[in-house]
């Protein structure tokens, strides 16, 4: 809207110019026209055609309060203006050089396959009334009128085409600069809903999880041992009530539970190994290492978020009976160790794992790691169990800080 009208504004300015020439040439040549034959029986017919011609003329100048209209209605007011110019050319050779504003007009108003044949009719009348005015054969007056319409008309057209393809450009700037701002959307929505998809695996999945777990044991043994069974049933419910505190939190700001009310990571950590305990049996130790530094949120999230998902995967895989995490601070960074003395891992079973067709596990860790600037590293073997390490820095991008 704002080029249009730029170049509206433009193109209205040129036409006033170029107006005011034409109004300053016809008030010329009817100037020399009446000092020279102001007695002539012609002088009535040219003033009036004078005053038709810049009256025909004053509809196409922008805020002149002339009339304005469709190409049809310019056109016609063209053929009005070139027919009372000839017109007077005819009887007053002296209006010849009002032709030079009349020129620009056809260029204007006519394609250039039209408007350049009408030129050549202007210039041919031009050099007609020189040559009436000239005394015998003047190379002057010959040549002067086809070069200023030649130089006139290939500089007006050589305009025409920059602006043209200036136009284009910026048609091309718009709609690229939309385009971008629709992929940088789309891409912001595919990477907050892999991010919820991470955070809804790493709480509200596990929890259901571990209910689905404990009620399905308590079925089991539901006849056998109904005390055990009733304690399967309370564990489930603790899951449950913790889970449905994770759900409002998650709805609220996404942040961790155990990390409410300004609960530090040391501490997170050591409340979800009691709890892992009480509820799987799996005994997890918790240890803290080198002098703790304040975290920013994203990074206690994320860390917290990984530990559980790596004891998640330790509960339901491993077929371990201990696990033990180890948070490290080393000065410019905090390295968190989740190991486990279970079965390992399969040498292809990391590669395998990482594929997100196969779930959220080892590809959230990473994601969430990547985010922060830091690294995820997995070590395995066969029958000597996992670990997981992530390594953040302290200071994270600020865009996750």
């Amino acid at each position: 809207m704002s080029e249009t009208s730029g170049t509206e504004r433009g193109g209205g300015r040129l036409t006033v110019v170029m107006y005011g020439a034409f109004l300053l040439l016809l008030g010329a040549s009817l100037t020399r026209y009446l000092l020279r034959h102001g007695d002539s029986g012609r002088a009535g017919w040219v003033i009036g055609l004078s005053l038709a011609l810049a009256l025909a003329q004053l509809p196409e100048v922008p805020g002149a309060g002339g009339l304005r209209g469709g190409r049809a209605v310019r056109i016609a007011r063209l053929a009005v203006v070139a027919g009372l110019w000839t017109v007077l050319v005819l009887l007053a050779p002296s209006f010849a050089w009002c032709a030079v504003p009349l020129i620009y007009t056809a260029l204007r108003t006519l394609p250039a396959r039209a408007a350049v044949p009408l030129v050549a009719v202007l210039t041919g009348l031009v050099m007609y009334a020189e040559q009436q005015l000239a005394d015998g054969i003047d190379p002057v007056t010959l040549l002067a009128p086809p070069a200023v319409a030649g130089l006139a008309t290939v500089v007006f057209l050589q305009m025409e085409r920059q602006a043209e393809r200036q136009r284009a450009l910026i048609a091309d700037l718009v709609s690229t600069r939309r385009a971008l701002a629709e992929t940088n959307r789309r891409e912001g929505v595919l990477a907050e809903r892999q991010r919820l998809a991470i955070e809804i695996h790493d709480s509200l999945a596990q929890g259901l999880s571990s209910q689905r777990m404990l009620l399905q044991a308590a079925d089991r043994v539901w006849d056998s041992d109904p005390a055990t069974a009733r304690t399967h049933v309370r564990t489930a419910t603790s899951i449950a009530a913790r889970s449905l505190a994770e759900a409002r939190r998650f709805v609220r700001d996404l942040t961790p539970a155990d990390l409410a009310d300004g609960v530090g990571l040391d501490q997170a950590l050591r409340t979800l190994a009691d709890r892992e305990a009480a509820e799987s049996g799996l005994t997890v130790r918790c240890h803290l290492e080198g002098t703790p530094a304040p975290l920013p949120d994203a990074v206690r999230s994320a860390l917290l978020r990984i530990a559980q998902g790596a004891l998640a995967n330790v509960r339901e895989h491993a077929g371990a009976r201990t696990a033990a995490l180890t948070l490290t601070y080393l000065g410019d960074q905090v390295v968190l160790d989740i190991g486990d003395d279970g079965r390992g891992l399969p040498p292809t079973a990391e590669a395998a794992d990482v594929d997100p067709s196969r779930g959220h596990g080892l590809p959230a860790m990473r994601a969430r790691v990547r985010q922060l600037g830091g690294t995820l590293t997995v070590e395995s073997a066969p029958g000597e169990g996992t670990v997981v390490t992530a390594a953040v820095p302290l200071s994270p991008p600020a865009d996750v800080a």
